[in-house]
């Protein structure tokens, strides 16, 4: 059985959550209202996994999941608005250690939940499968000392983006896909590589629309590469990191001579958005497999794992996150399984395993 405890302080969503894992068989449920009374219950209950809502009163979300983290660890999913203010708080749950969160459906919630009841019991009994790492609170919360120290009154550095490469379509191409614990991930990769770094990097991260801007201007406040999110078409430029538009799809062509990233509605034939897959087999189609790398990183399920295998065949060179970092071993794990991955590197290894490849 999995032990679920879900804290909300809503009765209505507590009933909601309550009555969608009663219906399955695997799930033992307790309830908190709050942040304070979730603390006492997991000492005595020691939940498989939390849901854990954002906006509580007297003790919040995040101020819990930090004392979950450092007291009883234990996967934790959030429960958060589609705002961009949700978008920013679930990101710093993820970056608090938050395997994973669910997105509240908008409107009436009594009626719209039962569309997200098939995903949302995929990922509780996903996350209550997480081995939660005492160590990585330590470490994570030792890079980003370093890597998202706010600066100086007077010293803000403004980026000026590269321009795209005046040989056009000749420049290689990285490209990046995640899933489940993927922020951290990307955080962990991408803050690691210079402003000169030399091929543009298009990422594949499946969340909704409202998240994926928050995110590329989190990654773009704490690296030296520009990050912007895609919601157009794009020209590709060295030094840039280019993040896909939530909810629909990211494909590479060509355009006057210049690789181009372009917005697409999500394609019914490919489960996860935006997809790894369509973007990898789009850029083959415009890209020399030999001048392009392939990554694929912690989450669920397989996107992507069948692509990278294919541009590894046709001469791409292609990373796989290890099983003993990555949050969920799904996709690269299917990837290392199908013969896809060149090499298998823990996340700290990614970055400088990208610099030596590409220079």
């Amino acid at each position: 059985m999995i032990r679920l405890l879900i804290v909300d302080d809503s009765a209505l969503m507590r009933k909601l959550l309550g009555q969608i894992f009663n219906a399955e068989a695997d799930f033992t449920i307790e309830y908190a209202r709050n942040g304070d009374e979730a603390l006492e219950i997991i000492a005595h209950f020691h939940p498989d996994v939390v849901t854990l809502d954002i906006h509580m009163p007297s003790m919040d979300g995040l101020t819990c999941l930090d004392r979950i983290m450092l007291e009883h660890p234990c996967p934790v999913v959030m429960v958060s608005s589609l705002t961009e203010d949700g978008a920013k708080e679930t990101l710093a749950a993820l970056e608090i250690g938050a395997v994973d969160f669910i997105a509240k459906p908008g409107g009436a919630i009594s009626l719209s939940i039962d569309e997200l009841r098939p995903r949302l019991v995929e990922k509780v009994r996903m996350a209550a499968s997480v081995r939660i790492r005492r160590s990585l609170r330590l470490t994570e919360r030792l890079r980003l000392a370093k890597t998202s120290s706010p600066p100086r009154p007077g010293t803000i550095h403004r980026k000026t983006p590269p321009q795209p490469d005046k040989q056009g379509i000749a420049q290689g191409l990285v490209l990046i896909g995640c899933s489940t614990g993927g922020p951290p991930a990307l955080d962990a990769v991408l803050a690691s590589l210079p402003a000169e770094f030399a091929w543009p990097i298009v990422v594949a991260q499946h969340m909704p629309a409202s998240f994926t801007g928050p995110l590329a201007r989190r990654l773009d406040g704490i690296c030296a590469l520009c990050v912007s999110e895609v919601v157009g078409q794009t020209r590709l430029a060295p030094g840039n990191v280019y993040v896909a538009r939530g909810d629909g799809d990211i494909v590479i062509s060509s355009r006057g001579g210049f690789l181009v990233a372009m917005a697409a509605p999500s394609d019914p034939a490919h489960r996860w958005h935006p997809s790894v897959d369509r973007m990898v087999r789009s850029a083959m189609n415009h890209v020399q497999a030999t001048n392009m790398v392939g990554i694929l990183m912690t989450g669920m399920g397989n996107d992507g794992a069948a692509a990278m295998a294919d541009l590894r065949s046709a001469g791409g060179f292609t990373i796989a996150e290890s099983e003993e970092t990555a949050v969920v071993w799904g996709m690269p794990g299917e990837m290392v399984r199908r013969d896809g991955a060149s090499e298998i590197r823990r996340l700290d290894e990614i970055g400088l395993r990208l610099l030596e490849r590409v220079g």
